[in-house]
């Protein structure tokens, strides 16, 4: 069964009484809900935890981790990121959500600032599929409509997706590249755009699909990590 991680900073469901009523138990309990009752083995875990909740054996026994963050990213430590990069690189699949982009360990992993234009003004999205044999898109129609969201818009300064899944199109007239997989060392990344905390976005069915596919397409592969370092030859060297 795979092993999922949902980390979550937990600050506004502290601050914002709004956020509350939407997701009492909160953003991370949302999302460990739905993946819960699609078979996955759940844990959350938040930032005020020891370690953020992140200890080595926590993140030794997680096959995906769920990102999301916004108003705590400076509070995470150097330290656990650097932890999490490892496990990436290992081969640890990694979704970062929404505001996640500004994340140190997204940026990280990047290499570039992950800015991008933003907009809080009620705006529909329409989060359209632009890769539809891709598995992530599993289940999904021409596009997902979101009645209200927060916008993103172009340019988002990441490096080019290695798979582009998904454009949102917003009614302001912005578009944004809102799926994006990326792959680093043995693992695969995954980044979501839709997320907002003060709108129900994590209980949207499409939305929630959409992450439970994820989940699957950037788990570890079942293989033996390759081996690095100086090297004997698999055949004789002729002498010359």
């Amino acid at each position: 069964m795979t092993k999922v991680t949902v980390w979550n900073e937990n600050r506004h469901e502290q601050k914002n009484q709004v956020v509350r009523e939407i997701y009492p138990a909160g953003i991370h309990g949302a999302i460990a809900e739905f993946l819960q009752a699609d078979n996955y083995e759940v844990k959350t875990a938040t930032l005020d935890e020891p370690e953020h909740g992140l200890t080595e054996e926590v993140l030794n026994h997680t096959d995906v981790l769920v990102w999301w963050g916004h108003l705590a990213h400076h509070e995470v430590s150097d330290e656990i990121v650097e932890r999490v990069q490892q496990r990436v690189l290992d081969g640890m699949g990694l979704i970062v959500l929404h505001s996640g982009h500004f994340s140190k360990i997204f940026k990280k992993l990047m290499g570039t600032s992950c800015d991008l234009k933003w907009r809080e003004a009620d705006d529909k999205e329409r989060i359209w599929v632009v890769d539809p044999s891709h598995p992530i898109a599993e289940g999904i129609g021409e596009y997902i409509e979101i009645e209200k969201e927060e916008m993103y818009g172009e340019h988002f300064d990441i490096p080019a997706p290695d798979e582009l899944i998904f454009t949102s199109w917003f009614e302001g007239g912005e578009i944004f590249r809102s799926g994006c997989v990326f792959k680093r060392g043995n693992g695969k990344i995954f980044y979501f755009r839709p997320g907002h905390e003060t709108y129900p976005t994590y209980h949207n069915e499409q939305v929630q699909q959409v992450i439970k596919n994820a989940v699957k397409y950037v788990k570890p592969v079942d293989r033996k990590r390759p081996v690095y370092g100086n090297a004997k030859p698999l055949e004789a060297i002729a002498v010359k």
